[in-house]
């Protein structure tokens, strides 16, 4: 059978993403999508809802919920000993605002009566906190392998990898804890500054808050990337977890706006649930923030598919024995 000739159509968007692609060109997929980019979106929709997507971000969230409180606990303690606890609070904080938007500072306070009384922490209680600190990575593998079920037919993940997977996330966590709160504390210095042009005195206070927020947005492409690299399993290509991560970045920064409008404006959230509102808000956040992260993981899922399958392919979904 001869193939048919492309149009100019598809001639064109191939040069476009051939310029864009210098070094390797356009894949298979990309084309796909070029194509039908709102057609590949639905077709992800579909496969995530047929995988129980929304279930499955209930029970991340839910442990995340109980994970957060004692990873941060544990991050704060051991950086303590290198950074002043304040600043470290400080700059957490910053950054609970993108994870828990507008529930930052009860959480921070109850951190901060915890911290003043850490001389009391024996090592059972740090083993506690370190086994709850695990728990959202390990049900987040789990979710993963639903999504990535290919991945799991053809590959199996050691059990000690499984195991040394949700530590070595806090180690690393904690790497970057400790660099971003360096990184915040120069930028703060840097907005008590001004700039002389031309006679005029500038002051540097914007530009840091600008690049503070540019740090957060850059900040949770890597640590998304970072967890779409790792968590599924075999070996996924730095090009799909960068796709994902930036996927699911652009998706949070959405959403959390939206959230902070809707609980400023017209949520009465704290009138329903009174004494409860912190705890309900944050596993909302949590619940959003889940379902987020797991659909840039079913991005990656179906951009791998359509690499050998049609992009309309009806999807199977989760199946139980």
């Amino acid at each position: 059978m001869r193939r048919q000739p492309r149009g100019p159509l598809h001639a064109s968007i191939d040069d476009v993403l051939a310029s864009l692609l210098p070094w390797s060109g356009p894949s298979r997929a990309a084309r796909k999508i070029a194509r039908d980019p709102l057609g590949f979106l639905m077709q992800t929709i579909r496969t995530f809802r047929a995988n129980q997507g929304l279930l499955l971000a209930g029970g991340v969230a839910y442990y995340t919920l109980l994970s957060i409180v004692p990873l941060m606990i544990l991050l704060v303690i051991i950086l303590s000993h290198v950074l002043d606890a304040a600043d470290l609070l400080d700059t957490l904080g910053r950054y609970l605002e993108i994870v828990a938007p507008g529930q930052s500072k009860p959480l921070i306070d109850e951190l901060r009566s915890f911290i003043a009384h850490r001389g009391v922490i024996g090592p059972t209680l740090a083993v506690t906190l370190l086994f709850f600190s695990s728990l959202a990575f390990s049900v987040l593998e789990n979710a993963m392998s639903v999504i990535f079920y290919h991945r799991v037919l053809r590959n199996r993940r050691r059990f000690a990898v499984s195991v040394l997977i949700p530590y070595l996330y806090i180690l690393f966590l904690g790497i970057g804890l400790l660099v971003v709160t360096i990184v915040a504390g120069v930028l703060q210095s840097l907005a008590l500054r001004t700039l002389d042009v031309l006679g005029h005195d500038w002051s540097l206070s914007g530009v840091s808050r600008t690049l503070l927020y540019l740090i957060g947005v850059l900040g949770e492409v890597l640590v998304l990337a970072s967890i779409y690299f790792v968590m599924p399993v075999g070996r996924l290509s730095w090009r799909h977890a960068l796709i994902g991560g930036v996927s699911a970045t652009v998706l949070w920064e959405i959403s959390r706006h939206l959230l902070v409008w809707y609980l400023a404006t017209l949520s009465q959230v704290q009138t329903v649930y009174g004494s409860l509102t912190t705890a309900i808000v944050v596993l909302l956040s949590l619940e959003i923030a889940a379902i987020v992260l797991l659909f840039g993981a079913q991005v990656i899922a179906e951009y791998e598919r359509i690499e050998w399958e049609p992009m309309t392919k009806k999807p199977t979904g989760m199946h139980t024995a």
